[in-house]
């Protein structure tokens, strides 16, 4: 699903990527270019911002409100309205910082790209393909998992 998110929706746009979807974000576009590329490209407007949202299905745009406050709301919000799985699968993850896709990297092949620490305790890694930040599962991966399971549990509520 291809996506274009407003500027207050930075965070956002990091957990679709990370879900595999395909989110175009820029905080320095305005209201008309955020519809005109919606709207060129076949995206899906993702706004907090009612007036854009009104200004963009006036203009035949497909967009959608989130009204939720958290990440783990607004997630729910669009697992429902979408169909999205709250499930990252490496194999279609992009990456969180330039959307491009991430792909599997030998671990040798990272050596002299991530800390000692991190290269000795960790196996698996990913590469952008693009901007060439390297990824794995560390600790952080506790903290994606809370937040996509407290997202399930919102969407369970709605």
């Amino acid at each position: 699903m291809k996506f274009i998110a407003d500027g207050m929706l930075g965070k956002l746009t990091r957990w679709l990527r990370m879900l595999g979807h395909n989110v175009k974000y820029s905080n320095k576009l305005d209201d008309a270019q955020l519809i005109t590329i919606a709207k060129k490209e076949r995206r899906i407007l993702l706004t907090r911002d009612l007036e854009l949202y009104q200004q963009a299905t006036a203009k035949g745009v497909d967009a959608f409100y989130l009204n939720g406050v958290t990440e783990e709301e607004r997630l729910a919000e669009l697992a429902k309205r979408f169909n999205i799985k709250l499930d990252i699968d490496m194999t279609t993850s992009r990456c969180p910082k330039c959307n491009a896709r991430v792909k599997p990297v030998p671990k040798d092949n990272v050596r002299d790209k991530v800390e000692k620490s991190t290269f000795t305790y960790y196996s698996d890694f990913w590469e952008c393909s693009k901007c060439g930040q390297i990824y794995w599962q560390g600790a952080h991966w506790t903290r994606i998992k809370k937040t996509l399971e407290a997202a399930k549990e919102n969407l369970k509520k709605k």
